[in-house]
């Protein structure tokens, strides 16, 4: 006698009628997959859109930050000025103070020029070094 085939005679399927097809099985789980995938990717973009607001106001806080550091430097500039006009002519302390703050600027620009230079090519060269490593393995044991 088969397993379909029960003791009083009766066939039965092979499922039992609470188990559900393989297939069944599969495409319910293929659903749930993507449900779940969906829902990750509108948690992570709400979870952007947070971060991207509080980027923004930081931004722009660092911004308010940089313009009042600024206008400090421009009173620190005119005290100097001012300190100096004891000792020198006002145009000659202007002149002095205008060319310390233009070598501070070209020193500035130097160390800027130097880390741009540092940066480029700005293609990830120790990535794509790495994949380029890990595909000639890949092809390596491919053709073991």
């Amino acid at each position: 006698m088969t397993n379909a085939t029960l003791t009083n005679g009766s066939h039965r399927s092979p499922a039992a009628p609470s188990e559900e097809p393989i297939g069944a099985l599969v495409s319910r789980a293929s659903q749930q997959l993507s449900q779940l995938v969906r829902d990750e990717i509108r948690l992570a973009q709400a979870e952007m859109t947070e971060k991207g607001k509080r980027f923004g106001i930081g931004g722009g806080l660092f911004g308010g930050a940089g313009t009042m550091a600024f206008v400090a430097l421009q009173a620190l500039a005119a005290a100097a000025i001012a300190a100096l006009t004891l000792v020198l002519p006002l145009w000659a302390s202007a002149l002095i103070i205008t060319g310390v703050l233009l070598v501070i600027a070209a020193v500035l620009a130097a160390a800027g020029r130097k880390q741009i230079g540092q940066a480029t090519p700005p293609a990830p060269a120790q990535a794509i070094h790495g994949v380029k490593a890990d595909m000639a393995e890949i092809k390596e044991k491919a053709k073991r």
